[in-house]
């Protein structure tokens, strides 16, 4: 089956500040983050990619229009919600300093399998959404540009962990020990029902993806 992009949006202002910016609406790069968006699409411009899917909001659709700039013959992304940022609830908007003080913040850290944010998403229940979501992409682009495609899924960091985690078939609970920079590029060859990783938060050179798999 065909090999999957997961590239993280380049870098806001809360996440230079240290803040949890979540699902709030207007959260854009910055210039750092643009910076970085545009490098990242210059390093995918080599790749012929079959389709570009992004989360909802703004940061990541800015990523994905960046990307789209450089492919020739693109569309416009579409938007699959199931990417979309982890409902953090009433952590939204708070300073990660103050959000480390809380009894939760170990639970997040430690044992993310059994933390729910409050008034917000269980951690299971969003690797769950957001698994169902690149596989449901996977088998529609598999099947209608073939097995040697090649796509991206433009998205949050605690997204892309969780499904780098289910496709290493890491226990949950060990999805912290992943590193997903802003605007880095992780690798996932799918092929007879398994998932092999090939490449985790790279920033720069090429990317491991076989020649000949994009055809956008």
């Amino acid at each position: 089956m065909a090999t999957l992009l997961l590239v993280r949006h380049g870098r806001t202002a809360a996440n230079a500040s240290g803040v949890l910016a979540g699902r709030a609406g207007g959260v854009g790069l910055d210039e750092v983050g643009r910076e970085q968006a545009a490098r990242t699409a210059e390093r995918l411009a080599a790749i012929r990619l079959a389709a570009v899917v992004s989360s909802p909001l703004l940061r990541c659709r800015q990523t994905a229009r960046a990307i789209l700039a450089r492919q020739t013959g693109s569309p416009a992304a579409p938007v699959e919600r199931g990417l979309t940022e982890a409902d953090y609830g009433t952590w939204q908007g708070r300073a990660i300093r103050d959000l480390s003080r809380e009894a939760l913040w170990s639970v997040v850290q430690a044992t993310p399998s059994a933390a729910v944010f409050p008034g917000g998403e269980a951690m299971p229940a969003m690797q769950a959404r957001a698994v169902a979501a690149v596989a449901r992409h996977e088998r529609a682009v598999d099947a209608e540009f073939g097995p040697d495609a090649v796509w991206a899924a433009v998205t949050h960091a605690d997204i892309i962990k969780a499904v780098l985690a289910d496709a290493q078939a890491l226990p949950f609970d060990r999805f912290q020990q992943i590193v997903v920079d802003p605007a880095s590029v992780s690798v996932i060859r799918f092929q007879r029902g398994t998932a092999q990783v090939l490449a985790t938060n790279t920033r720069a050179g090429e990317l491991p993806v076989p020649e000949g798999r994009g055809i956008a």
